[in-house]
């Protein structure tokens, strides 16, 4: 597959699924930029040859998004919009206030619509695109002690089926991609938060982790990336309102 002659975005593109997703799109040939709130991670990333160029901004901010892309593209002209930031907390229901559902609904959803809202004109204007959003298994199933991240996870699946409906015709596709627990510094800091609260070692709290995962294992970032390039591909332009699930087979 070649994306060559594209330009493509990224959020939370400095580190785990983000940096893979940029690290594949730049390997396919696109010219990548990607956007998060840590500048140093950035042009880190940048520096590494994994995007050409970078921005900071708060996802969570419709203005800071369309001054982000401002600094990147004038005409906000993207072929490939990737809503990757997210972030997740935990605990059981009655202890998760409404403020932590907001905060969960503003970076996991309202981070993509932001995206969303500004790359699309453009996509719609030159009649092809391709936006895709990182869910999660979340998306499609409930877990314990993470409600508001699953319902905010939910949100962005039925964004995207409806989305798809009103793109249908415009040359545009809108995609999910659906993780299971993927290895990143995101499932790092949950081991580590799990075996600090619980006692258990980090053995006992990745197995607890990877236990609902018919493979047993967490999933590889760079498989994350494979199914971003797939619907990125000229051999997708059927593909839209779809959530791929890349969770080894856990349903």
């Amino acid at each position: 597959m070649t994306l060559q002659g594209q330009r493509a975005l990224v959020t939370g593109g400095g580190r785990g699924l983000g940096r893979a997703i940029a690290a594949a799109l730049t390997q396919a040939g696109a010219t990548v930029s990607i956007l998060g709130r840590d500048e140093l991670t950035l042009k880190e990333a940048v520096a590494a040859g994994l995007a050409a160029d970078c921005a900071a901004c708060d996802v969570r901010d419709e203005a800071s998004v369309s001054a982000a892309l401002d600094k990147l593209s004038r005409q906000h002209a993207f072929d490939i919009a990737v809503a990757n930031a997210g972030a997740v907390e935990t605990g059981p229901f009655m202890r998760s206030d409404s403020e932590r559902f907001r905060r969960m609904l503003d970076i996991n959803l309202i981070g993509t619509v932001n995206l969303f809202h500004a790359a699309l004109p453009a996509m719609l204007e030159h009649r092809r695109g391709r936006l895709i959003a990182i869910a999660s298994t979340a998306g499609h199933r409930g877990y314990p002690y993470v409600s508001a991240y699953t319902a905010a996870k939910h949100a962005v699946v039925g964004l995207v089926k409806s989305l798809a409906l009103e793109t249908a015709r415009s040359g545009v596709t809108v995609n999910a991609v659906c993780p299971g627990y993927a290895d990143t510094d995101m499932a790092t800091a949950s081991i580590d938060n799990v075996a600090a609260k619980t006692g258990k070692s980090r053995e006992e709290a990745l197995a607890a982790m990877i236990k609902d995962n018919p493979q047993g294992r967490l999933i590889a970032p760079e498989e994350v990336a494979a199914a971003v390039l797939y619907l990125c591909g000229a051999g997708s332009d059927a593909v839209t309102g779809q959530s791929l699930m890349i969770n080894g087979g856990e349903f």
